[in-house]
Order: C-alpha cells, then structure tokens, then sequence
C-alpha cells in the first residue's frame, strides 16, 4: 500500500508551493500530492489574471500585506533562477473623479507603510506618459507590479517536488479521510501511517499528516475531516472581456481603478499578458457551480450550498445595487465598455470580445463578511489533531505562494512535529 508522510490535498500554485517547501526543507520525508483533476493548476491558479501584485491593497500588519511584499520578491527571485518569463510592465491606479483623490493618497499612504517598492503620486500629464491612452486627474504609479503564467509556475513547482523524490498523484478526488481501524487512540505505538485517505474510484493511501490547500473545496474537506464549515465558500465567476489583437497597443501595463470601500470587490481593470492579448474586466457574479465557467454551468448542490447559507444573503442585502449592477453588466456588452471608457475614452464596443472566465473561492462568514486575510486552522480528534487546513488564500495568493508556502511549512512543523 502507498504511505506517506504527508499528504498535501490540492495541486493548486499554492498546494504545489507548500509541497515543495516540504521537501526542501525535510529531504527524508515521504509526500505526496493529491490532485483530483488529471492536469496541475487547472482552476483558480489556471484561471487569473497572471497580475504579480505589489501588495499596495491590503491592510497594514495583515498576513495579506507582509506576503503579498514577500511574495512577489519570491516570485521575481524564482522566475529568474528557473528562466521562466515574466514582465515587470507595472500597474497604474487611476483617479478619474475627483472624490477618488483622498482615497488614492490613502492608498498610497497604505502602500508606503507596506514597505512596497518605488510608488509614486503621478499627475494627468506623466499619466499620459506612461499610458498615452489612458486619461485621468492622478495615478499611484507601482513599477514593480508584473504580469507571468502562474500555470507554468505551478508546473515548475511541480517539477521541484519530483526532482526532490515526492509523489504527485492526479485524478484522485479525495471524498472521504478516517482512521485506519487497526489503529485504536488507545494504543500505545499504533500505526505509522494511520490516516486513510481514500478517493472517488475506492483508491486509497495511508499518510501521518495532511495538508489540504483545495480552493474552491476547502470548506468540504474541511467538514469531511470532522473540522468546521466555517468560513463557508461562495464562488463567484469573474468574466474577462479581451481586446482584439490589432487595438492591444492601446495598453502598455496594468490600468486598475481606485477601489470603492463600499463594494466588495476591485471593480475593472485593463491587464496586459504575457502572450501580448489584453484581459479587461472581470466583474463579479454568484457562480452557479463551483467550477462553473460558462454562464448557464450549474451543478443543484453548489447552488443549493451557497443560496441556502445566510452570509450570502446578507452580503447580497447589504450590496444590493452593486449586484445587480454587475449581472446588468455581465449581460450586456456596453455597460462593460462603458466602465472601460472612463480610463480609455477611445476604446469602443467593437475593439472588444468576450474573453475567459475564472471562479474566485470566496470565503464568507456567517455574518455576511467577506473573510478578507488568509485563514489556517486544524481541529480536535484523531483526525482533525493530524490536519492543517489552508481555508482561504484569497489573490494574492499566487503573487504569495513561495511565501505562503514557508509560512505553511512552519506551522506544519510545529503542529506536526516534523
């Protein structure tokens, strides 16, 4: 039978990241990674927008902010050990109002004390400069912002963990984690491996400890381990439009608005990629399904989940409008390019096409809030004592993986006594 040390549930670029910190750290140990779909990085992490953030957003002091910084150091760091390309092509925010103002200085204040690198307060004029398109009152300019294939970051993680003798193992969907019988808590020596994780087809190893970074599912694994539901995920399907080729000269890096506080979300943005198209959106509306990314895929359970769970009522109560604002705009074209021409006047419904989409796992509380920071925890019991659940890492955690994944290592050392 196949045994483990560790198992790591989800090869996602953040499951990939903690795999291989693993392995470097604790050459000996046995670890596999159990990947329900046959290819790596096939959802969130196959699905975003390649942006590698400079951690501008975020809270001062949260773990956000202090990874985010980290991890986009990281980032730059590996790509350049491992040759993989990347654009270090920076990202403008925009105040096109003037009411936007105060909020972009704060932002900027906030930026400073994140200890993020060379921003800068930008007029109308140097706007142009940078983005001869783009029209606005001012900018917080961010030159260390950049643009990568996650996908093929993840694929180099995955190719560090086998180089390092660990086992990844696609198309296991893990449905079920017990003890293994013949290993009763009473016993004084037990089984060395007496944690059974068994997948969708009856196939099953044995392991001392698990991690699980499963995204979109990290709240079901969480509960069939016997841990807590919460913080329950709601995903919501953000729609790209792109522009077509022959106008991609329109934009140089990336154009992103100044956050509203009042909505949950970033709002549109213009980002380039490395395969030189131009990604424009995405907005922001409740998936149907978990992996749902056409706009009539469904799945009754995951639509069940999430319009039956009282925090997604009372955060479509409290952004009502925004809400139905975003489903007007995910049906009608115009109302996206109308966002759009507020930073580039010029662009016009027919520079543009409908684009990919991605489903963000958004972690919610019962309250309604968006659980905005990441969150780790375990639980009591055979199973839940030998368990470290990642249970929400929100973008930037692509940006933050390498650091997530040192931060994951420590405390799975400590918790596990490796």
């Amino acid at each position: 039978r196949s045994t483990f040390d560790v198992a790591v549930v989800g090869a996602g670029i953040v499951g990939l990241a903690s795999a291989r910190e693993l392995v470097r750290r604790h050459p000996s140990l046995a670890l596999a990674v159990l990947e329900k779909e046959r290819e790596l990085a096939h959802h969130q992490s196959g699905h975003n927008s390649g942006v590698i953030h400079s951690g501008i957003y975020y809270t001062p002091g949260s773990l956000k902010a202090k990874l985010c910084v980290q991890g986009a150091a990281l980032c730059y760091q590996y790509c350049d050990k491992k040759g993989i390309p990347y654009k270090q092509c920076g990202k403008l925010i925009v105040a096109t109002e003037q009411d936007e103002i105060p909020r972009l200085k704060a932002l900027y204040e906030r930026g400073l004390q994140n200890n993020v690198r060379g921003l800068k307060l930008i007029g109308a004029k140097e706007i142009q400069e940078k983005e001869p398109f783009c029209r606005g009152l001012m900018a917080l300019d961010s030159p260390y912002t950049g643009i990568v294939n996650y996908k093929q970051v993840a694929q180099s993680y995955a190719e560090d963990i086998q180089e390092a003798g660990g086992t990844i193992l696609t198309d296991f969907e893990v449905t079920n984690m017990e003890m293994a019988k013949e290993s009763p808590s009473d016993s004084e020596d037990g089984l060395k491996y007496p944690v059974i994780v068994r997948n969708s087809k009856g196939e099953e190893i044995y392991c001392r400890h698990i991690v699980t970074c499963a995204g979109l599912y990290s709240d079901r694994l969480s509960e069939i381990s016997g841990c807590s539901p919460e913080p329950r995920i709601v995903p919501f399907r953000g729609d790209y439009l792109v522009l077509k080729p022959e106008k991609c000269y329109m934009v140089k890096g990336n154009i992103y608005p100044v956050p509203n506080p009042r909505f949950p979300f970033l709002g549109f943005h213009f980002t380039p990629r490395m395969d030189g198209s131009v990604w424009l959106g995405p907005n922001a509306v409740l998936a149907f399904k978990r992996e749902g990314y056409k706009l009539l895929d469904f799945s009754t359970g995951d639509f069940l989940d999430a319009v039956t769970y009282r925090g997604l009522w009372k955060l479509v109560l409290r952004n009502l409008s925004y809400g139905l604002s975003e489903v007007y705009r995910a049906c009608f074209l115009s109302a996206q390019v109308k966002q759009l021409q507020k930073f580039i006047p010029e662009v016009t419904i027919n520079d543009v096409l409908r684009g990919p989409s991605g489903v963000r796992a958004q972690a919610l509380d019962s309250d309604g809030n968006l659980v905005d920071d990441f969150v780790f925890d375990g639980g009591s019991g055979d199973i839940g004592s030998r368990i470290l659940h990642v249970r929400n890492a929100p973008s930037p955690a692509a940006t933050s993986s390498l650091a997530i994944a040192e931060m994951i290592a420590d405390e799975v050392k400590q918790r596990f006594e490796l």
